[in-house]
């Protein structure tokens, strides 16, 4: 028997365990029911346009307009899900999202890949298989979901106003402030350059944890000291910077 719960755990390459806690079946149905509904005004609004621009023109030309809309409709899905994040406008709504089973932002190849199956969604007996697939898979994964390593996801509560350090970019302002970094190992930079990569997407507790067993260590032997009312991020995108460009890495 498989035993299902509501938590995903992921196991960073920082060694960190990360919780992400499962979107629950009533909410993502309830986001689904928006997005059908405002795909259902899309098909309508389309619809009777081709209902003017078809008559009179051979059958097989609605067939084709027809499957024009299919496809509009699907790239509804996949254009959100691969571009805002995994998320569609019922999701947001609903504070869901979707994420890789690893716990990364999903790929747009895996957007193409678990909406690939949507239109079965709407075949009751696929439907049900979905279902069925959702209450036994120990991540509430529907079909599209295992074959595109997908799991949908609540957002945290708490947002926080960090984006990925932008590595390759010019000269971080706080670089003045991290030393000349020659005690710095190359696995030390990964880590670090993974964490501050991955920071935005962590839920608070994760981050705290991550800082501490992280960064605080490496910044301790290496003489880096903390800057008043800044947050360690800032420091972490600096040194990740540096020690690229020092070492021809980005």
């Amino acid at each position: 028997m498989i035993h299902v719960t509501d938590q995903h755990m992921v196991l960073t390459p920082e060694k960190v365990v990360v919780s992400y806690r499962l979107a629950s079946l009533g909410t993502r149905i309830m986001a689904h029911v928006i997005d059908v509904l405002i795909v259902a005004v899309m098909v309508w609004i389309l619809a009777i346009g081709a209902g003017i621009l078809l008559n009179d023109i051979p059958e097989l030309q609605a067939i084709f307009v027809t499957l024009v809309v299919a496809f509009g409709i699907y790239l509804y899905f996949v254009l959100q899900e691969g571009l805002w994040g995994g998320q569609t406008i019922g999701k947001k709504m609903m504070s869901i999202r979707v994420l890789m089973a690893d716990g990364t932002p999903v790929t747009f190849p895996a957007a193409i890949y678990r909406n690939l199956l949507r239109f079965g969604d709407f075949l009751p007996g696929f439907y049900l298989a979905g279902f069925l697939s959702m209450f036994t898979n120990p991540r509430s994964q529907r079909i599209g979901d295992i074959v595109s390593g997908t799991v949908v996801v609540h957002e945290p509560r708490n947002v926080y106003a960090f984006t990925p350090a932008p590595h390759r970019y010019g000269v971080h302002r706080f670089e003045e402030n991290i030393g000349d970094l020659r005690k710095m190992t190359l696995q030390e930079y990964f880590a670090i350059k993974r964490l501050c990569d991955r920071f935005p997407e962590l839920p608070a507790q994760t981050q705290t944890e991550s800082l501490r067993d992280i960064w605080f260590p490496f910044a301790g032997r290496v003489g880096i000291e903390p800057i008043q009312s800044v947050h360690p991020l800032y420091q972490m995108e600096a040194v990740v910077m540096k020690y690229g460009r020092m070492h021809k890495l980005v």
